[in-house]
């Protein structure tokens, strides 16, 4: 090979690396990437219909970025695959202080609820009211490995197990909305009551109007270590605190707009304790 033509050669290599490194690095610092599910109402979905989706935007907004999603449904070993393997850089909704990440202050704080028809007039004070074992219960059914939902261990605590009715939490492809398949299921009647966490039921029980009520759930008197309600936070890598701080100075400057953002998606809110850390929230191994 001709010398000056192999060194004109690496030469050009170089500056067409060198151009495409340095324009894909303009790309992204002019963009927030975000980690999210394509089809997990009301919190996300590839329509950017859910809050999480308008909150990243405010947030984007407010730090002169555009978000960029990376889709990716939510199971086993989701922040192994998508945050700590640097595909995205921020998951908008996560339990304050999980021990994989780093967390802003919570932005809300929510809890598990009853739904029920409200024409019914059943009213459950607590996990001991001897009316749920008659009742036809539906429940999310998030997995067998210990992860079920706390009312799904309150219940199982009182043997209250085979009045139980099941429903995926994500469901195939198929199947759009999987999570208001519960709550439909309510609206219908073929089901006494759903217990499900506050954003599912609050948002999806609004398609019915009037017909359905929603009571936030009271923590567990039976087991008092088993947390009901949970601080809701923006996660970012453990090392990333230069982002941490930036997206909680912008939720800090843009408190009203979300607070409005959840009050139109019928979130149901608990005062938040910025202090509080739930247990699983430390326990969390994804």
């Amino acid at each position: 090979m001709n010398p000056k033509f192999y060194l004109r050669s690496r030469k050009l290599c170089f500056s067409l690396v060198m151009f495409f490194s340095l324009n894909m690095t303009a790309i992204a610092e002019d963009e927030l990437r975000v980690c999210a599910e394509p089809d997990n109402l009301p919190f996300s979905n590839q329509k950017q219909e859910g809050f999480e989706n308008k909150i990243a935007t405010l947030l984007a907004g407010e730090l002169n970025l555009k978000p960029r999603y990376l889709w990716e449904k939510q199971r086993q070993g989701y922040i192994k695959n998508t945050l700590e393997a640097n595909r995205c850089d921020v998951i908008v909704g996560v339990p304050y202080g999980h021990a994989r990440l780093l967390t802003t202050k919570p932005y809300y704080r929510s809890g598990y609820v009853f739904v029920t028809q409200k024409e019914r007039n059943l009213v459950i004070e607590s996990f001991d009211d001897p009316i749920l074992r008659t009742l036809k219960i539906g429940l999310h059914a998030i997995g067998n490995d210990g992860s079920n939902s706390p009312p799904a261990h309150a219940l199982a605590h009182r043997g209250i197990v085979n009045n139980i009715v099941g429903y995926s939490m994500w469901g195939d492809s198929s199947v759009e909305n999987p999570q208001a398949q519960v709550i439909e299921a309510v609206a219908k009647g073929e089901i006494d009551i759903a217990i499900v966490w506050g954003p599912i039921g609050g948002y999806f029980a609004t398609k019915y109007g009037e017909q359905l009520a929603v009571v936030l759930a009271l923590a567990d008197v039976q087991m008092p270590k088993q947390p009901f309600s949970f601080d809701i936070a923006i996660g970012v890598r453990k090392d990333d605190s230069g982002l941490a701080a930036k997206l909680q100075q912008a939720l800090e400057e843009k408190r009203n707009e979300i607070e409005e953002i959840l009050t139109t998606y019928h979130i149901p809110l608990i005062k938040s304790s910025p202090d509080l850390v739930s247990s699983e929230a430390n326990g969390e191994t994804n």
